[in-house]
């Protein structure tokens, strides 16, 4: 095949140049940052197109003139704030005073103008796929457009058959608080090392799918200080940059085809508002997404923006727990192993003490089965996921720095302890175990 083909000026004529304004100095890497993409750049890079500064008859490049007059001490990503934040700095606990030091903002607002507009055809689809839930997915959007600096402590989770509009009900939303701050990932793109995507106003998981028991348990643990704050701050980690904090204001969205083994979730769980539809997709018309789609492009992008913008949702809280509908019922149910039930009997049968082991729990059990399984050394890591279903967690001795365990009838163990007690009263209670020499209370 060949593809020789040449550039002549004219394919360059009117190409706007760069200037000094385009550009601050990032002085931890010692990079550039490009104002209007937030991109970094190179010292070459920058030198290569702005000319040297020439003032006294003294030559500077370019990037030696920023690295004296348009320096920053830090990058972070915080909706609401200026781009260049005078006076501040980010630590991992948030904002600390400091007049000598300025920190540059990530974060790039939406471009959308909203134009107020017919909006039934988005909002009929939101509730013709979710009608019980409606209101609060919309409420919810609607607090993504008007505060996208203020964290909701709450993820929805939107469960459905492929090709019914999840994904679709969102576009117009993505439009209206910016492209470049919709991030989406996949759940094995969440436990990995980077993580730019918490620079984000929504953040959507898309194809959770059930993918083993520890691995879903590992997804839900992993989420939940992306889902929730505290932590007000989180650390980002980029390729070939240093890392840097930004504040924790990501409102998570997670998609999944899986009504009920999808996604994990306990009982007590107060970080996920779940929706599942029943349609499929014969129950859309032949031109239905034709429609939707050309009414976005036509003005509905605008019209969905200025509705959410707009909104009366003075009724929502984003810091209180979401309602818990059919649908989480449903999941948790799911989430819960055969083993809990056998567990929580034994621990009956045990009537509940305030510590104990495995060794006290197998004492008890009846199943066979179960004694074996808890014995396995492949579960040891499903073990304590177990344990905490019904209320019960690992508490490290403090005295034996190297393992932690505590040493009963001459063997080191774990000892599981109530989730309701205080830190002191844990460990009271599990001294109080290890010096009465055995496992049962």
């Amino acid at each position: 095949m060949n593809l020789n083909f040449t550039l002549s000026d004219k394919d360059f004529d009117g190409v706007a140049s760069l200037s000094l304004d385009d550009f601050v100095a990032y002085m931890p890497s010692h990079q550039y940052i490009f104002k209007r993409t937030r991109d970094f750049w190179p010292a070459a890079s920058v030198n290569s197109r702005i000319p040297p500064v020439v003032e006294d008859k003294k030559s500077t490049s370019a990037t030696g003139w920023l690295d004296a007059n348009a320096p920053v001490e830090q990058a972070t990503w915080a909706p609401g704030l200026p781009m260049i934040i005078k006076g501040k700095i980010v630590s991992d606990g948030g904002w600390i005073e400091d007049p000598s030091c300025s920190v540059f903002n990530l974060y790039r607002p939406p471009l959308l103008v909203p134009k107020p507009g017919n909006v039934d055809l988005w909002v009929d689809h939101i509730h013709f796929i979710y009608p019980d839930e409606a209101s609060h997915i919309i409420a919810w959007l609607a607090h993504r457009v008007q505060c996208p600096h203020e964290k909701i402590n709450h993820a929805l989770v939107l469960i459905g058959s492929q090709g019914i509009g999840k994904d679709t009900l969102l576009e117009p939303v993505k439009q209206a608080v910016g492209p470049w701050n919709f991030a989406e990932v996949n759940p094995i793109q969440v436990l990995g090392r980077f993580n730019a995507f918490v620079k984000s106003v929504i953040l959507r998981v898309s194809e959770v799918r059930d993918s083993g028991e520890f691995d879903r348990y590992s997804l839900y643990e992993h989420m939940k200080a992306v889902i929730a704050a505290p932590p007000d701050v989180l650390r980002v980690d980029e390729k070939h940059l240093h890392e840097y904090s930004v504040v924790n204001v990501t409102g998570v969205v997670i998609t999944t085809n899986d009504r009920t083994n999808g996604l994990y979730l306990p009982a007590e769980d107060r970080r996920h508002y779940v929706a599942a539809s029943s349609r499929k997709p014969p129950d859309f018309d032949a031109d239905y997404w034709n429609r939707l789609y050309q009414w976005y492009d036509r003005g509905g992008n605008e019209a969905v923006a200025a509705y959410l913008s707009d909104l009366d949702i003075s009724w929502f809280d984003p810091k209180a727990p979401p309602p818990k509908t059919q649908a989480f019922w449903e999941i948790v149910d799911t989430s819960r192993a055969p083993e809990d039930a056998e567990l929580a009997d034994a621990l009956d049968a045990l009537q509940h003490p305030p510590a104990t082991t495995l060794v006290a729990i197998r004492s008890r059990v009846t199943s066979s089965e179960f004694a074996e399984w808890l014995g396995d050394r492949k579960n040891s890591r499903r073990i304590p996921h177990r344990m905490q279903s019904c209320g019960y967690i690992p508490i490290r001795n403090p005295d034996a720095a190297s393992d932690g365990l505590w040493k009963l009838g001459g063997r080191r163990q774990v000892i599981y302890v109530k989730n309701s007690l205080s830190q002191r009263d844990a460990l009271v209670a599990a001294r109080g175990l290890m010096n009465g020499g055995g496992d049962l209370p």
